[in-house]
């Protein structure tokens, strides 16, 4: 019996252990996509492409314990990553960007930082670690917690990620051949990364006409829809069928111009309801 309450008080420790862990975790995911979001709606380039984040399982954390000879007192202590965020970028040049944006946010703060971009590991392996300070909100309070951001490019995660998966198979020891393929691969997607950074002002100006156009688009079906509303349906049919029209013909300036005049004809409709509601 003894036993067995014993068991049950150490999977309760470790489930109250991980909760404020969970709640950062989440708060620091939404957070990131918030500024993604909020780039993109002003029409700015966004560095940050995904947001990912995860909690470390307890098999993990109890064999990285065992690796660096960590005791349950000192767990929260020494193993920094038990908390992970990894936020995805297109370019090598937007890594930096979000490192900046990181360092000069008031909600958490960096306690250190490595760069594993400009100087690599010897397995391949690129990448730039955060740790941040971070504080959950509890039920029992506020809790100070560690999380690691990673911050790389598309292509170091797809290769960190195939990297991971083999040496989590071979306990660490990859066989010679396949570690030397692994190298190989991480010199292509250094080179890569390099090609993609020699095209990078061409694509963004044309995912900033994407996203301006996507918005657009928005806002004029937003328009419509509250036109359908305020003014006389069957006019409003023939805008709809309209905009329809100067679509297909896939020309931005008749489409800016489109929106403009339909902004306008909404302001008038606005106002004339309202003066109506008035009498």
């Amino acid at each position: 019996m003894i036993v067995k309450e014993s068991c049950f008080m150490e999977i309760r420790l470790w489930r109250e252990l991980l909760i404020p862990y969970e709640l950062a975790v989440k708060d620091l995911v939404m957070k990131f996509k918030l500024l993604q979001k909020e780039h993109r709606e002003k029409n700015l380039y966004s560095p940050i492409e995904q947001v990912t984040g995860r909690v470390k399982s307890i098999n993990s954390i109890l064999e990285k314990m065992q690796a660096k000879h960590v005791s349950w007192e000192e767990l929260e202590e020494k193993i920094e990553d038990i908390a992970g965020v990894r936020i995805i970028c297109q370019f090598c040049e937007d890594i930096e960007k979000v490192a900046a944006l990181i360092r000069n946010r008031s909600d958490m703060r960096v306690l250190e930082e490595k760069d594993y971009v400009t100087q690599g590991k010897d397995s391949g392996y690129r990448s730039y670690h955060m740790i941040v300070s971070y504080c959950a909100e509890t039920l029992a309070g506020k809790k100070e917690i560690h999380a690691e951001i990673q911050i790389r490019t598309l292509a170091m995660n797809f290769w960190a990620t195939i990297e991971h998966s083999l040496q989590y198979k071979y306990k660490g020891n990859v066989p010679a051949d396949l570690a030397g393929r692994l190298t190989e691969a991480a010199n292509s997607v250094l080179k890569l990364d390099e090609e993609m950074s020699l095209v990078r002002s061409e694509v963004m100006d044309a995912q900033k006409s994407m996203l301006h156009q996507s918005n657009l688009v928005a806002d004029i079906l937003n328009n419509i829809e509250n036109l359908y509303y305020y003014a006389n349906r069957r006019e409003t049919g023939k805008i709809l069928e309209e905009f329809y029209r100067v679509y297909e013909e896939k020309n931005p300036q008749k489409l800016e111009s489109f929106y403009k005049e339909l902004d306008f004809i909404a302001e008038g409709c606005r106002a004339q309801a309202l003066t109506y509601e008035d009498i």
